[in-house]
């Protein structure tokens, strides 16, 4: 597709096509005669509220997507490993940022589905988040360990954060940003938390404090307030309450597993996939069939539900009422949905091998399943389950849509 036709494709009118319809109007308007066809094309744009992204992880390519009609706009290629890559949104929608597993931090524009600038900073990255002003892109890297960020308008280096410790440099886990200019993340090989904070004229790093033995994801909730790390090396997770001075860790669930043989882990879970709901919060519990439900005010646990086999993700509705979970080789071929009230499985089907991720449309009418192994997205009735829709893509895994762009910690 030449890029005028795509360009049109997408609703949006070029520099050179704008000044052409502007000519058009005005001299429709000198004869009098100006048209709706006209007038539709000096008005040819689209909002972004509707857009998002797919990863293609096998071919380190992406798709634009519009999930209104559920239907996909491009592929961009060209974006290297993206084994485990995740995006996050400009605050006005229209950018994207892509982290690689190689350490590639691609900035695309989604309306005219253009590369705006890519760069490789690390040997090998797991993620990344956006600060709550839209100014800086922060990385978290596994090779060399630490945290890099930039500037988000044209990724250029601000701050080189080296996690260091007593036995070198640590990968770095769990980075989410937090209210005022301010990143939390986990040091795996330490076993501890840090923030940094670029609220004033330079960034200060803060260690918190230990976390535990090796903390895998971290998530934060509660708007902002609530920092928590889960634990692979021992039961239980680790809490940082926002609000207290001075910050500090503080266990919590150190018991949920005792006395439990654990099984073994074919896919680390991921927190990010948590859930809030009806003042609980829902995780997945690492090396076993459960989700567990905490209470969101004493960080207690409250209960065990019990699920297929090792949940991977478990995500919520946007209203709460349900949670939908996927799980880990060699059982990630179903998908299970929760009831909120009732804390158990209501509902269980097998979308096929490998449903990697879930993504609700921004108020919650459908659902969008990636179906890595059968190269297709799969879209769902959040309601009711029914299966409405589906798209192709190669080897499909993050889903990822603008309305991130307005939560913390997305």
């Amino acid at each position: 597709m030449k890029r005028r036709e795509f360009v049109r494709s997408l609703g949006v009118v070029p520099a050179l096509l704008a000044g052409a319809a502007t000519s058009g109007r005005a001299a429709a308007e000198k004869t009098g005669e100006a048209s709706s066809q006209t007038a539709e094309s000096a008005c040819a744009c689209r909002g972004t509220g509707d857009l998002g992204l797919v990863i293609e992880r096998a071919t380190g390519s992406v798709l634009i997507v519009e999930h209104t009609k559920g239907s996909i706009l491009a592929r961009i290629e060209g974006l290297g490993d993206l084994s485990h890559a995740s995006a996050v949104f400009s605050r006005d929608e229209r950018y994207a940022f892509v982290f690689g597993r190689d350490g590639g931090l691609t900035k695309i524009d989604l309306l005219t589905a253009e590369v705006k600038k890519r760069i490789i900073q690390s040997g090998n990255a797991i993620g990344g988040a956006i600060s709550d002003d839209g100014k800086l892109i922060a990385v978290s890297n596994y090779k060399p360990g630490g945290v890099r960020v930039f500037d988000a308008e044209t990724l250029k280096p601000v701050a080189d954060i080296p996690a260091t410790y007593r036995g070198g440099r640590s990968k770095v886990v769990g980075l989410v940003d937090a209210p005022g200019r301010r990143f939390l993340f986990a040091l795996y090989d330490a076993g501890e938390i840090w923030m940094a904070d670029f609220s004033g004229k330079a960034p200060e790093v803060v260690r918190i404090g230990p976390a535990g033995r090796y903390p895998y994801d971290g998530l934060i909730a509660q708007g902002g307030r609530i920092y928590i790390a889960g634990l692979f090396g021992e039961d239980g997770m680790a809490l940082v309450d926002l609000w207290q001075e001075p910050l500090q860790v503080k266990r919590i669930l150190k018991d949920y597993g005792k006395g439990e043989k654990k099984l073994p882990v074919y896919k680390m879970p991921h927190l990010e996939g948590w859930t809030e709901a009806a003042g609980h919060f829902f995780f997945p519990a690492v090396g076993r069939h459960e989700v567990l439900v905490m209470d969101g005010r004493s960080f207690k646990l409250v209960d065990k539900i019990p699920v297929h086999s090792q949940p991977v993700f478990v995500m919520a509705r946007p209203d709460g009422r349900h949670v939908w979970v996927n799980f880990a080789h060699p059982d990630n071929d179903t998908v299970q949905i929760i009831d909120v009230v009732k804390r158990k499985v209501i509902h269980t089907f097998k979308p096929g091998r490998a449903v990697l991720h879930m993504e609700f449309t921004p108020r919650g009418e459908r659902v969008w399943l990636s179906v890595r192994d059968a190269n297709r997205i799969d879209i769902h009735d959040a309601h009711t389950f029914t299966k409405v829709g589906e798209l192709p893509a190669r080897a499909p895994s993050g889903i990822f849509f603008t309305v991130r762009a307005h939560k913390i910690g997305l």
